[in-house]
Order: C-alpha cells, then sequence, then structure tokens
C-alpha cells in the first residue's frame, strides 16, 4: 500500500514548508458524506476569503478616515482564523465522516457553534473590533460614502456566512442522524399496578394501594416473569398481610 503524503494545504514549492494534512475526498470519505464534507470545505474557503475581504474593507476603512486598530485587528482575525477555522471545526467534520466518529461528531458541533456565534458577531460590526459589519458600515456613510460602499462588500459576506453556517449545521445534524435517546423515551425496569379507588392525589400516596411491583427483566420489549406471591424469601415477591398493615398504618379499614 504506497504512502499518503500530506497534501494540504498547497504551498508553492519555493516556500521551505510542507504540507500539514492530507486530504482526499474520493478516497477517504464514503459516498453518502462526500457531498456534505466538500460542501463544508467550500464553506471553509469562503470564510477564509471573508476574512480577506474584510482586510480591504478595514484598508478602506482607514483611508476614509477611520481608526488603525479595525485595519490592524482584520489582519490578526486572517491570520488566526483562517487556519483555526481549519483546524478545529472542518478537519473534526472530515474525520468524522471518514470514520464516523462521535467524538468528532461533538467536536464538530462546539466548534462549529461558536464558528456561528463568531459570524453573527462579525456581521453585526461592532466599531473597534476590526470588522466590517452593518453597525459600522451604515454609520460611516456620514464620513465618507465610498469606504462606506467598500465596507458594505464584507459586510454581506459575513451576513452570508452566519446564515450558510446555520444552514450547515442543521444538514450536518440531520445527515448525523438524531440519537435514540431524544428519539424513545428510555423504558424504566419496573411496572406499578395499584389497585384501590381514590378519589385524591394524596390517596395514591398510601402504602395500601399499591398492590405489587414487578420488575422486567432484560432490556425494553421483554416481557416480564410474573412471580408467586407468598412469605418474603428468595425468589418471591414480597406481600403484606391484613395484620402486619394494620400493625404497621394503625387500626383502620384495609381494603
Amino acid at each position: 500500500m504506497a504512502e499518503k503524503v500530506n497534501n494540504f494545504p498547497p504551498l508553492p514549492k519555493f516556500i521551505p514548508l510542507k504540507p500539514c494534512f492530507y486530504q482526499d475526498f474520493d478516497a477517504e470519505i464514503p459516498p453518502q458524506h462526500r457531498t456534505m464534507a466538500k460542501r463544508l470545505y467550500y464553506l471553509w474557503m469562503l470564510n477564509s476569503i471573508t476574512l480577506a475581504v474584510n482586510l480591504v474593507g478595514c484598508l478602506a476603512w482607514l483611508i476614509g478616515g477611520g481608526g488603525a486598530v479595525n485595519f490592524g485587528l482584520a489582519i490578526l482575525w486572517l491570520i488566526l482564523f483562517t487556519p483555526c477555522s481549519y483546524v478545529c471545526w472542518f478537519r473534526p467534520i472530515y474525520k468524522a465522516f471518514k470514520t464516523d466518529s462521535s467524538f468528532s461528531f461533538m467536536a464538530f458541533f462546539f466548534t462549529f457553534m461558536a464558528q456561528l456565534v463568531i459570524s453573527i458577531i462579525q456581521a453585526v460590526g461592532i466599531p473597534g473590533w476590526g470588522v466590517c459589519g452593518w453597525i459600522a458600515a451604515i454609520s460611516f456613510f456620514g464620513t465618507n460614502v465610498g469606504s462606506a460602499v467598500v465596507m458594505l462588500i464584507p459586510t454581506v459576506l459575513f451576513t452570508g456566512m452566519a446564515v450558510f453556517s446555520f444552514i450547515a449545521l442543521t444538514m450536518v445534524w440531520e445527515e448525523r442522524g438524531v440519537p435514540r435517546c431524544f428519539r424513545e423515551p428510555l423504558p424504566l425496569p419496573w411496572k406499578v399496578s395499584m389497585s384501590c379507588s381514590r378519589s385524591t392525589p394524596l390517596d395514591f400516596l398510601s402504602p395500601t394501594c399499591f398492590r405489587y411491583i414487578s420488575f422486567t427483566e432484560g432490556v425494553a420489549g421483554a416481557s416480564a416473569k410474573p412471580r408467586r406471591s407468598g412469605p418474603r424469601g428468595r425468589g418471591r415477591t414480597p406481600t403484606c398481610s391484613r395484620q402486619h398493615r394494620t400493625q404497621r398504618w394503625g387500626r383502620r379499614r384495609v381494603p
């Protein structure tokens, strides 16, 4: 078997660095998950392109009279979020589709939810955070219209990124399937039968209402084997006689 050589990210030969990951959708991803895996990869590419366009928008913001802090933070977000998003949420879902790993799916859901929250914050565009969102772009129209128009481009991309992230999250959840514990309630391993006709809820707390408690054997669906009634002992269901109930709960009429 030929040894797999890392092929991602595809770096030019003059750069003295080697790829860190091996990525091949046709060879490693099963056919039923291949389309979804490619869509998430395209979503990661859209996120990287949006951060690059945001850098251009922050540059226009700086030229139009904005602060230099936003431009510096835009450089930081581009350098930081591009590799982190690939490692933190795309590689887990790639591995999850490849090996059907529940842990990888769980890691993807947690990290991708954080990605969704970050995309929403970026679309909002709080001034001073290094992102061209709706608040920053609309408020800058009174200062420089040309720069504000350029800032609207990453704003629309951030909004689309948030919408597509939410859609992708729901699609992965549906494709993965809802766990059984969320679809069906867990059956109780016992069954209680009451033989009394009480009218108030507090009357059901009376010990004389409970006739017997039988424990089912095995998993859900296994039929319960009734046990013989009799004195206390191994293999018998404990029952209370009329005299014992009278001594324990006082002298009263026992049905």
